[in-house]
């Protein structure tokens, strides 16, 4: 007998490599798989790190980077894409050219531009384009605390401030914003704020009490990729997504001498 092929949805990541395993395209490819969503990749980085730390960073040339997306698309299609460490001008620059010359679908923008920690990732010439041909394109765009100052131009320490960033930030031009509390602290560490041009929600989920929560971000925007692969409108990606890095918390892997990572495989597990 011969099996019949059954459509399954394809979610593309466009990000960096961590040799780690703990965050970049290999937290994204194992979170669309554990929403049995096709994982396909564009690498623009290659990174030697680990759990305590970051020692080397090579840039992949801008044709590599495309020509990965191009590949993709024209065989397979995808269905919803992620961006994540792009690092350069030239490669976000290329990348925005690309979404809008193929039409990439219900693209979520990871920023990646400064860490939780507030140490700033890529420069100011990277960051002012991705601002302006980037974000632009995103349908939800997910920055973190200092992320979105940057981006607002706001000092964020309250609730209404996370909530004034989300609004200028949306000026910027995505479908929608969603401003990460991971970075905040007491109460507010991971609440979350969601703004489309309509509602303002503050979104909290259970906190989770570990050490071990490298590649979360990473991991929220890959699962909200791979929830609008599946079909979900972006508000509805955003609240599964939020669960799902909830429970992998919950089953952080405490490997290596640093901050280990969040737990993908607990689907198994249960």
């Amino acid at each position: 007998m011969t099996a019949t092929p059954s459509f399954v949805p394809v979610a593309m990541t466009i990000a960096g490599s961590d040799s780690g395993g703990g965050a970049g395209i290999q937290a994204d490819l194992r979170t669309f798989a554990f929403h049995q969503v096709h994982g396909t990749s564009a690498l623009t980085c290659i990174t030697a790190q680990n759990t305590v730390g970051v020692a080397r960073v090579d840039a992949l040339p801008v044709e590599s980077v495309t020509a990965q997306i191009t590949a993709v698309v024209d065989d397979i299609g995808v269905q919803s894409v992620k961006t994540g460490m792009l690092l350069n001008q030239d490669i976000i620059s290329a990348v925005a050219e690309q979404a809008k010359a193929l039409n990439l679908p219900n693209l979520v923008v990871d920023p990646v531009m400064v860490s939780r920690t507030g140490a700033q990732l890529i420069d100011d010439a990277a960051i002012a384009t991705l601002r302006t041909a980037l974000i632009p394109l995103a349908t939800v765009l997910t920055p973190n605390r200092y992320e979105a100052q940057i981006l607002s131009g706001l000092d964020i320490h309250t609730l209404e401030d996370m909530q004034a960033a989300a609004t200028a930030i949306f000026a910027l031009g995505s479908r929608a914003v969603l401003v990460k509390g991971g970075g905040m602290t007491g109460d507010l560490r991971g609440v979350d704020v969601w703004f489309d041009g309509d509602r303002l929600e503050t979104l909290k989920t259970d906190t989770v009490q570990t050490n071990d929560t490298h590649g979360t971000g990473c991991t929220l925007s890959a699962a909200i990729a791979a929830n609008l692969a599946l079909g979900h409108e972006p508000a509805a990606a955003v609240h599964f997504a939020k669960e799902y890095v909830t429970t992998a918390l919950r089953y952080a892997l405490r490997i290596g001498q640093g901050q280990g990572p969040v737990g993908h495989y607990f689907p198994l597990l249960q």
